[in-house]
């Protein structure tokens, strides 16, 4: 069992780090409770809280690129933020264990391709950026997609920021820092009311939540005291190997035992 407590608070500073540098810090928190004895539903939710602090501190980091015009502009997106990730943690704690188990392999595919993708969906926003400011059908738009990511937040939610920062930019917002402050921000509020809809119905191990928060605190500190420091193209590099790694494991896994 202490090797279990260890493996995870390994996992969280490992993943409070990345999440500093380059994100994808759930590839290494939500596997490493699946591998201690976590079900799956329960990992997802204690993951969750566990890796919510670090993510809030990040928010806070980005205050002074997040001016209250760009905050009044995205608060249709913040609006729907809350609601979308109360019915994602609400129908994931609805769905049957064996369910989502079977969705694990393809939940982390898609993540991991969303994280490998990042590059180029980078350049697009680079290349579509609105001069001006957006129309009130693009504000639609964009608030009902978002609509949809937050869905995803709230039952999943690994791989969603580079998702978030093209919608940003499709809400004409160009400064790399303010997207990475408001989609964090975002990130944020989906996660909040996530972790208060898990925490009610009792889907978190708080031996394990604890343990978790610790180790993604320090991460998340470290990690920001070095980030400057590190290549954050070979940390995403390694992210992508994990997060494919995870998925070839976990396919292998439900044909194995189904």
């Amino acid at each position: 069992m202490s090797s279990h407590f260890i493996l995870l608070f390994l996992a969280a500073a490992a993943g409070g780090t990345v999440n500093s540098v380059a994100g994808g810090g759930g590839f290494i928190a939500f596997p490493s409770l699946l591998f201690s004895g976590v079900p799956s539903i329960n990992a997802n939710a204690t993951s969750t809280v566990a890796l919510w602090p670090g993510t809030l501190a990040s928010t806070g980091a980005y205050r002074k690129a997040l001016s209250a015009e760009l905050l009044k502009r995205i608060l249709p997106l913040v609006i729907i933020t809350f609601l979308g990730s109360s019915v994602g943690s609400i129908l994931l704690l609805k769905t049957r264990q064996a369910t989502f188990d079977k969705l694990i392999p393809w939940l982390l595919l898609a993540a991991t391709l969303l994280f490998s993708f990042s590059g180029k969906v980078t350049a697009w926003i680079n290349r579509h950026h609105s001069e001006s400011g957006p129309s009130a059908m693009r504000v639609i738009g964009v608030t009902m997609l978002q609509a949809c990511v937050a869905v995803y937040i709230g039952y999943f939610g690994a791989g969603v920021g580079i998702v978030m920062l093209a919608l940003l930019a499709m809400m004409g917002i160009e400064n790399i820092h303010s997207m990475n402050g408001l989609k964090t921000l975002l990130a944020t509020c989906g996660n909040a009311v996530a972790v208060i809809v898990f925490i009610i119905a009792g889907a978190v191990f708080w031996r394990q939540a604890l343990v978790m928060i610790f180790g993604g605190a320090l991460g998340g500190y470290v990690g920001a005291w070095y980030a400057q420091k590190m290549n954050p193209r070979t940390v995403r590099y390694v992210m992508i190997l994990i997060g494919f790694s995870m998925t070839a494991y976990f396919f292998w896994r439900t044909s194995t035992f189904r």
